[in-house]
């Protein structure tokens, strides 16, 4: 029996554009709908009425992935799921919570069992696993973050942008050695698009600046990533300016560079990148901070849309050919941080 992989296959599209043109809920063009449809002819494909009833059966509910180590504690993810929840329950809908680790495998329970109207993806990875499971079982799904290969609908900060506006800023404000924390080396092994998009910004600004700029990858262990931040700090000549992208263990990171004997931002200037708004401790440096509020609106507006449930008239946004939006946000460095120091005097 054919699936609407098959069909996506025959017709050179992803699987999401054939769930489009059978639901129509997103503006297909005319080729494209034609491609589909006589794949769809060819193969004799027939949605499952199984899958159809499903979808016919509201819950009013979103599932938010959000894959986690038991145990393991980030802010940022608390802090999603709590706007998130707010943002869906303007639209009427309540938030699931899903934090399997074997993320293919809970969004496969959640989409055959009825339990939520959509799937919202976050930890978002380069051609990730997940999308083209609910893909594949037609069922509406969107992403806090994005996959450049994925055509469904998503929303993230431009990472690529951020940090390279993070390090044009701190070579403007006279620095000509940097070195670039990146996301810690499993978000990067894990292909997570934040962390490969802030890489990417760190190598295009140091082509862009003719500044040397060092990308170091982070680590979860705190002795780790200290002895690496140290070695780098030791070099000569020594850098005068840290841009940080991988900030959940930021005061360990600020105890090693004093550890070092430098201050900051007399000796050090630090650079955030991606930290979460009024966080307090870190007021007083200069920083790119995560559109948390805007991000989570977005993709709870997305999600209702993908469903089919929306009220309201959508904002403008980009699309591909797919029909699928995009909500890309350009960057900014907060204007509650100061100003980024200047390099030491040299004696």
């Amino acid at each position: 029996m054919a699936t609407i992989k098959d069909v996506a296959e025959r017709a050179g599209v992803a699987p999401s554009t054939v769930s489009y043109v059978l639901s129509g809920s997103r503006k297909i063009s005319e080729d494209t709908r034609r491609a589909v449809q006589a794949a769809i002819d060819d193969l004799g494909y027939h949605p499952r009425a199984s899958a159809r009833t499903l979808r016919s059966a509201r819950t009013h509910v979103l599932a938010l992935a959000v894959p986690r180590v038991p145990g393991a504690y980030r802010a940022i993810d608390g802090r999603f799921a709590i706007d998130i929840t707010d943002a869906a329950r303007g639209h009427g809908y309540d938030v699931l919570l899903m934090t399997d680790l074997d993320g293919v495998g809970g969004m496969r329970r959640v989409a055959r069992s009825g339990l939520a109207d959509a799937a919202v993806l976050m930890a978002v990875e380069q051609r990730d696993p997940r999308i083209d499971v609910l893909c594949e079982l037609g069922f509406p799904t969107v992403l806090l973050g994005h996959d450049d290969h994925a055509e469904v609908p998503w929303t993230d900060l431009d990472w690529e942008a951020a940090v390279a506006l993070a390090v044009r800023e701190t070579v403007a404000a006279g620095h000509r050695r940097i070195v670039f924390l990146a996301s810690a080396e499993h978000e990067i092994a894990a292909r997570r698009g934040y962390a490969l998009h802030g890489r990417d910004g760190a190598r295009r600004a140091a082509a862009e600046t003719g500044a040397e700029v060092r990308v170091l990858p982070s680590h979860g262990d705190p002795d780790v990533l200290g002895r690496r931040l140290r070695e780098a700090l030791a070099m000569s000549p020594a850098p005068t300016a840290l841009v940080v992208q991988h900030l959940i263990l930021l005061p360990h990171l600020l105890d090693a560079i004093a550890g070092a004997g430098l201050r900051v931002p007399d000796d050090l200037a630090v650079v955030l990148v991606g930290s979460l708004p009024d966080e307090l401790g870190i007021r007083h440096l200069p920083r790119i901070d995560l559109p948390v509020a805007e991000m989570s609106t977005a993709v709870a507006r997305l999600a209702v849309e993908a469903i089919g449930g929306g009220s309201t008239a959508p904002a403008p946004r980009p699309a591909t050919d797919s029909g699928a939006p995009h909500h890309l946000i350009p960057p900014r460095m907060a204007a509650s941080g100061p100003p980024i120091a200047p390099p030491p005097a040299q004696g």
